[in-house]
């Protein structure tokens, strides 16, 4: 499996579980209660960032510095994870709730920007072989091996 279809379909999960949070956050009554969400979130998202980061992002590198986009994309990740880990430190329920909001939207933009740009340049640039080793790759690190 290429990675772009393994990224695209981590994606879909990130989908439906920010659906849920932005249907679930107004309903929430306690501080913990967004606290732990924002952890889930958190939890998925880093693995999914760090392995994206090391293994897709990286042989595209050269072209996003081409377009002056290369710190970008690094720094959106590392925001989005700043943004979640904020949501822990809030002392009230709708500054927790506004930030959680703000970490899902920031979330999503993101991956607009990776599904209409970025897959589709790295289908494009990369060999089809070299999609599907760093699909295995992927797997091989999801499954603990390295």
């Amino acid at each position: 499996m290429k990675i772009t279809d393994v990224l695209r379909a981590e994606h879909a999960v990130f989908h439906n579980l920010f659906d849920h949070i932005e249907a679930s956050v107004p309903k929430l009554k306690t501080l913990g209660e967004v606290k732990a969400l924002a952890a889930v979130v958190e939890e998925v998202h880093a693995p999914h960032s760090k392995l994206e980061d090391d293994l897709f992002m990286e042989p595209l590198d050269p072209y996003f510095d081409q377009m002056g986009q290369q710190k970008n994309f690094h720094d959106e990740h590392e925001h989005i994870e700043a943004v979640l880990h904020a949501v822990q430190k809030a002392r009230t329920l709708k500054v927790a709730k506004k930030t959680l909001l703000n970490a899902i939207a920031a979330s999503r933009k993101h991956f607009d920007k990776e599904e209409r740009i970025v897959f589709p340049l790295a289908e494009r640039i990369l060999k089809a072989k070299t999609l599907g080793d760093l699909g295995h790759q992927w797997l091989n690190r999801r499954e603990g091996r390295k």
